[in-house]
């Protein structure tokens, strides 16, 4: 029912609050915000959010809340504690989520790296920063309990949600090296839209789709007849 001022009654908003702690098990402020004044809205954002976070496409459960993991700290969103249950009901231990935690302070140290790609790198001609980036992150691997492949869509994820075009391309490159399959980096990189907004992958998408137009990766047919269309942006 809708009230004088055009907005859901009390009975109406306590109906959808209600529903939807049933279905999550437990409640955040925006569905409060959402149901007294959006109803529309909210709808529409829990069809997005089953989307983003409870289909099963490309990555496996434990992969999605991996990358979860590593996008909720790059982006300091504390509110997503329950991506942490989800991380352990996947099968997720200390050591991974330390290593998780570690990768993350790669990501946002890469500026350094990008900086010496854009500005110094012809006074350090014999350390390509593409390289020596990833090989940091090798570095940073070798005996840890997470495979390069996991590491490096997390990454993607991660420099998505930061908005990191350089090291983005980097790790995107890095990924196709890997074999890491096309679904899952678009599934990883996909996921920074709930935190960092759709802006961060309309960004991701267009370094992507400029690596498969440079030939820089072995895109499949899809993705080359993506990259081949015309865009506005």
């Amino acid at each position: 029912m809708t009230s004088a001022n055009g907005l859901p009654d009390a009975a109406a908003v306590r109906e959808r609050l209600e529903a939807v702690r049933r279905s999550r098990g437990y409640l955040l402020p925006n569905q409060g915000v959402m149901a007294a004044a959006l109803p529309d809205l909210q709808d529409a954002a829990a069809v997005m959010y089953r989307a983003l976070t409870l289909t099963d496409r490309h990555l496996t459960a434990f992969e999605r809340e991996f990358v979860w993991l590593a996008i909720l700290i790059a982006c300091e969103e504390h509110v997503g504690t329950h991506h942490v249950r989800l991380f352990r009901d996947t099968g997720g231990t200390d050591a991974q989520a330390e290593a998780c935690w570690r990768l993350v302070a790669l990501a946002r140290g890469a500026r350094a790296f990008a900086f010496l790609d854009a500005h110094w790198q012809s006074h350090f001609a014999a350390l390509p920063a593409a390289r020596a980036y990833s090989d940091a992150a090798r570095a940073l691997l070798a005996g840890s309990p997470v495979p390069e492949g996991l590491a490096r869509i997390a990454l993607i994820g991660v420099h998505a949600a930061l908005s990191q075009s350089w090291a983005l391309a980097v790790e995107i490159e890095a990924a196709y090296a890997a074999d890491v399959g096309e679904g899952k980096i678009a599934e990883a990189m996909s996921l920074a839209v709930w935190p960092a907004g759709m802006n961060r992958l309309i960004e991701a998408g267009t370094v992507w789709r400029d690596l498969i137009r440079a030939r820089r990766v072995a895109a499949s047919p899809g993705f080359r007849a993506w990259a081949e269309m015309p865009h506005a942006y």
